[in-house]
């Protein structure tokens, strides 16, 4: 079967003196199980029935996928239970989604990390259940402590009060790292509690992490205090979109969500923040990468789970010629996304869709052949 074109959207820039990995990542794999289409939250007592159902890779997986998905030559470190829940989640990223799994390690013994994620309402609520994996698990064959392979830039999740040594070790290298952040759960707040951030090209919080970590009283302010820390500051706004401020530069740019309607929100953070590196990567000016990371996050919450529901390239060229032929279109709109005309494959080069895996009710209990 043939495949649709595949889009290098760094192509121009390609050296032969290049790194082997566009985008380097290290973290945790969970199974994500997703319940969707129920009407409220679960109630005390009661059994819930949801109306769909779906399975997929989760956590660091839903990242590295956006990123593979956007033709970036993606690595992963990470360790996975030898149960079937580990042999899928490995078999989905290696084989289906061409991610580099060589620093990454199947733990004898050690089960699979899980999330069962129930949307509703446009929202979701989470329920996870792992153990830390062993030691060993963070070694390389030889022995040695792993260390982050060359790559053009890394996407890490910094935490509260703990470095990261990997980060520090990256970026001297060269590497450009981008980084969010989670929920503080200390409620300390304190930017110098992100000690890696110094070694961060960029920090893509949400609006109340932005406000939060710096007392400002709107997110858009909370960005410009952020350039004090880091040279630029991405804060996601919810259904507002999207603001950013470049340091080095003095630009900022702010671009409006796509309105959707959302099945299932899992994941949609990171698919944003796959966009915008990817758009980084490739040089484009600022508004555009803010444009690319709302559009790639907005297609995923239309489907299924968090790794499995990230966008490839058929399906943006897809948005992009129906919006054109909606009557009555805003010409505004249309020249925020103009960019992509050069970028996405045409009609014609499309004999058959790239078959993007979609999470699915159950999963299979052996290796894909």
């Amino acid at each position: 079967m043939r495949q649709a074109a595949r889009v290098d959207p760094l192509a121009a820039r390609r050296t032969p003196d290049d790194p082997p990995w566009d985008v380097y990542l290290t973290g945790t794999v969970f199974l994500d199980i997703i319940f969707t289409g129920l009407d409220s939250a679960p109630v005390r007592g009661t059994e819930s029935w949801a109306r769909g159902m779906g399975s997929s890779p989760g956590g660091v997986a839903n990242m590295a996928t956006a990123l593979a998905r956007l033709g970036l030559r993606t690595s992963l470190a990470a360790a996975f239970g030898d149960d079937h829940y580990g042999e899928y989640c490995w078999d989905a990223l290696e084989q289906g989604e061409g991610i580099d799994l060589s620093t990454s390690r199947s733990v004898p013994g050690w089960h699979s990390p899980v999330t069962v994620s129930m949307a509703y309402e446009g929202e979701r609520t989470m329920v996870s259940h792992g153990h830390e994996p062993p030691p060993e698990a963070a070694l390389v064959p030889d022995g040695t402590p792993e260390c982050p392979p060359p790559a053009r830039a890394a996407v890490a999740s910094l935490t509260p009060g703990k470095r990261a040594p990997w980060i520090e070790q990256a970026a001297r290298r060269g590497t450009r790292i981008f980084a969010d952040v989670g929920w503080d759960e200390t409620g300390a707040w304190d930017l110098a509690g992100l000690a890696d951030l110094e070694h961060c090209e960029a920090f893509l919080p949400n609006a109340e992490e932005a406000m939060n970590y710096t007392g400002a009283s709107c997110p858009r302010a909370a960005a410009h205090a952020l350039t004090e820390h880091v040279p630029l500051a991405v804060v996601t706004l919810g259904a507002e979109g999207a603001y950013a401020v470049d340091r080095a530069t003095g630009e900022s740019a702010e671009v409006p969500a796509i309105a959707v309607e959302a099945l299932d929100p899992t994941g949609a953070g990171d698919v944003f923040v796959a966009g915008f590196v990817t758009g980084t990567l490739a040089g484009w000016p600022l508004a555009d990468r803010l444009a690319f990371a709302g559009l790639t996050a907005a297609l995923s919450v239309q489907e299924f789970g968090g790794s499995l529901s990230a966008p490839g390239w058929c399906e943006l060229a897809a948005w992009w010629r129906k919006v054109q032929s909606v009557e009555g279109q805003d010409p505004e709109a249309l020249r925020r996304y103009a960019f992509l005309a050069d970028l996405v494959p045409a009609a014609e080069e499309e004999v058959t869709p790239w078959p993007l895996r979609r999470a699915v009710p159950t999963i299979g209990f052996g290796r894909s052949a």
